[in-house]
């Protein structure tokens, strides 16, 4: 086996697991549960996986989906591929001040791959690769956990056992069905951990490739070292947390491989102990190891860095408010609170939500806060488990607890605010690698229960109890996240405090229809945290539209003195204003909104309006130029430079920029009424009826178009066809503005004309 250093003869596979099983304690011997072949274990718990999350298959697109897919242009065809490397991962360029300088770009490169195959945005496809994707990691759970929980050890014929079947197996049950990892399966967005965790795992198993074991005694790869830091690459290049599985290695290195003690190791180095190689530290080439994953990691963030560029990623209080506070004792007081909440989500994921920041967790401030407690809890049992790790006599309990404390916690500093700032307070996504330490840590403890109780059964049905609410949990869960109604709203039970849910419950109401709803969750939103300038944008809008002006404004003239940068709000209020006829002050806002957002085309198209009103129309069209050049499908642009050049007289100018307009966006009926209008205007009969009639059966049930069209055919001489459009239009619209007049016009010259042909 891998640490004697020399084999006398060839053993066969049973001698050689009986020898290995008398070296060290077997996990399994203590683990009353159930003993699977190794295909059926992998089946067992593949199909458990695809169950939890089975459910979420045919969900939309929630929450952040809308930012990471919908509007990542990144997705689209005409997105250059190299851009995905000098883009984040919300297709922000990462040289821009406001790029939370998330690099995923391949996390990108799969959505891409996805949307290109459906040919479009739906989510089925995003949806069944997350689930297959996790069942995958289920599933390699199985190997990942034998290794670390029986050890690396091999047969005569150079093949990996299994020395810790049904302990594996556990263990990887109780990482497929977390529920705390709905959040990276449902939300497809998640789907940058689970890559992330895909590749992460290939890594360390790339690694144990790299052992293995002759006559002479140890050899490693250097070929499969290099491959497990390739790995680790592309595991970062998915999600930042990848490249903590170098760490891991090298911790796994030392203590599987090398077997080291880790507190003799320290007591020789304090002491400066001239017998560190007899530690392990240059024993079977880990000194030389670990210096190549120290390379390639440092070769990693070196890149990365440079293509991210110097500049921290952007982050508002309000994203994480602890990281804010003036006070270190505030800081490390609010940090360790959220690690301690980060613990109960592993031990006790009933309270789930989407969100966590916006004063969800007020901020400790004092030590008479009663939840100095959670914070005592965490570091008793931590303290507990590392002096265990470090101290016990028991070789085996030590490793097992050091590999589980070390893919508990390594894998969790990059969210721990202790390196930099991040945009969240507590993000159940983050804790999907972290969760491999807790199963460990789990099955060790179970374990050890084993070998006290003395019914054994009944301590499994206890875990076959868990397993199953945990199942049912994660199904539940997973139908909330099928809709952002029901993912809204089931955070406002666990996160009342949390202003991003009261918003988010209210836009979902506003895109909906429901403004009485929404006004009432906005407010609270608003109530909840007075400086939420997008609370208060949302809100004014929907007052700008119930015609309740002065509230509106009074909100969006507060939301851009809180930010003054807040481009859209500053458009709003423009939006008002001119409705309350102040001119110069609208037109001041717009200019603002596009001072801050140079390339805002609904802004320039609001500025026409506004100089139409005031018969400036010359800057009007400029205006409505500007906004179609930034968006050449802006279609009430067009529609209005047509109108305006009609209006004033300019037939052919305004014939110019309709077919303009149509050779753009062919298939907008609007335009075709329009454009057809105009040619009306100038005789082009034929024509002009060819566009009515095209813009009439792609909105059939337009009064408007048919009774343009009736007075086309009214001027042209068809009077019947004439008859027949003005009746229809007025069946669509009795009220429809000169039809009834001009269909009375119609029907006394008919009656003419049947009196003189009488």
């Amino acid at each position: 086996q891998i640490f004697n250093q020399h084999n006398a003869e060839a053993p066969n596979l049973e001698q050689a697991l009986h020898r290995m099983a008398q070296m060290e304690p077997n996990l399994d011997h203590d683990v009353s549960w159930f003993l699977l072949p190794s295909y059926w274990a992998k089946m067992v718990v593949a199909l458990i996986s695809f169950l939890c999350f089975a459910n979420s298959y045919d969900g939309d697109f929630v929450f952040d989906d809308s930012e990471a897919i919908i509007n990542n242009k990144d997705l689209r065809a005409e997105t250059p591929l190299g851009d995905l490397w000098y883009h984040d991962f919300w297709g922000s360029k990462l040289s821009s001040n406001t790029s939370h300088k998330s690099y995923r770009p391949l996390t990108v490169l799969t959505f891409r791959i996805n949307y290109l195959f459906a040919g479009g945005f739906y989510p089925v496809g995003f949806h069944v690769i997350n689930i297959i994707l996790h069942c995958t990691i289920s599933v390699l759970m199985l190997d990942v956990f034998s290794i670390l929980l029986g050890g690396l050890q091999f047969s005569n014929k150079g093949r990996r056992l299994n020395l810790a079947p049904k302990s594996s197996l556990l263990a990887a049950l109780l990482f497929a069905v977390h529920p705390v990892h709905t959040e990276c399966v449902a939300g497809i967005v998640g789907r940058a951990d689970l890559l992330c965790a895909l590749f992460f795992l290939l890594s360390f198993l790339g690694y144990c490739k790299a052992f293995r074991e002759n006559k002479e005694g140890y050899t490693f790869s250097v070929f499969w070292v290099l491959v497990s830091v390739i790995l680790g690459a592309i595991a970062m290049l998915c999600k930042e947390q990848g490249i903590t599985i170098l760490g891991l290695n090298a911790v796994f290195d030392a203590l599987v491989i090398n077997k080291i003690n880790l507190l003799e190791l320290i007591r020789k180095l304090l002491y400066k102990h001239k017998s560190l190689e007899n530690a392990g530290l240059l024993r079977k080439g880990l000194l030389f190891r670990i210096t190549l994953l120290m390379c390639g990691g440092a070769s990693i963030l070196y890149i990365r860095w440079r293509i991210m560029g110097t500049g921290p990623p952007a982050f508002t209080e309000v994203d994480n408010p602890a990281s804010f506070a003036d006070s270190l004792f505030v800081r490390a007081i609010n940090y360790n609170y959220y690690y301690s909440l980060n613990a109960w989500l592993l031990l006790c994921p009933w309270w789930l939500c989407f969100d966590w920041s916006m004063g969800c967790i007020p901020l400790i401030k004092s030590v008479s806060d009663w939840r100095i407690i959670a914070l005592a809890a965490l570091w008793f049992c931590l303290i507990g488990l590392i002096c265990q790790a470090l101290c016990s006599e028991d070789s085996h309990k030590r490793r097992i607890l050091t590999l589980g404390l070390g893919f508990l916690i390594i894998p969790f500093l990059p969210a721990s605010n202790l390196f930099f700032r991040v945009g969240f307070v507590v993000a159940e996504r983050v804790i999907y690698l972290p969760s491999i330490g807790y199963c460990i840590l789990f099955t060790y403890g179970f374990s050890l229960l084993s070998k006290q109780a003395k019914k054994k059964k009944i301590l499994a049905v206890a875990v076959l109890g868990i397993l199953l609410i945990n199942v049912m949990r994660c199904a539940f869960r997973s139908s909330q996240w099928r809709s952002e109604e029901q993912l809204f709203r089931s955070a406002l039970s666990v996160c009342p405090l949390n202003a991003k849910v009261h918003y988010n419950v209210g836009k979902n109401l506003a895109d909906k229809g429901n403004q009485s709803a929404a006004i009432k969750y906005y407010r609270e939103a608003v109530r909840l945290n007075p400086k939420y300038v997008h609370a208060m944008n949302n809100l004014g809008n929907i007052l700008k539209e119930r015609n309740e002006l002065h509230e509106a404004e009074e909100l969006l003239s507060l939301a851009v003195q809180i930010q003054p940068d807040f481009a859209a709000a500053w458009m709003n209020l423009g939006i008002v204003q001119n409705s309350l006829r102040r001119f110069e002050e609208a037109e001041q806002s717009y200019w603002t909104a596009i001072k801050h957002r140079k390339k805002y085309p609904d802004c320039y198209y609001n500025l026409g309006r506004l100089y139409a009103d005031l018969n400036r129309h010359i800057d009007a069209l400029n205006a409505w130029r500007n906004a179609t050049v930034l968006k050449p499908e802006h279609s009430l642009a067009w529609n209005n430079m047509i109108i305006l050049l009609d209006n004033t007289g300019n037939l052919a100018q305004a014939e110019a920029v309709g077919r303009e307009a149509l050779e753009l966006i062919p298939n907008d009926h609007s335009l075709m009424f329009s454009l057809a209008n105009v040619l009306g205007k100038s005789q082009k009969y034929k024509e002009s009826e060819a566009l009515f009639l095209k813009a009439i059966k792609a909105n059939p049930n337009a009064a408007s178009y048919h009774g343009n069209l009736a007075v086309l055919y009214h001027r042209w001489g068809n009077l019947d066809l004439a008859k027949k459009h003005y009746e229809v239009s007025l069946k669509l619209d009795p009220m429809a503005p000169g039809t009834k007049e001009n269909y009375n016009l119609l029907r006394r010259k008919l009656e003419q004309l049947q009196k003189k042909g009488g």
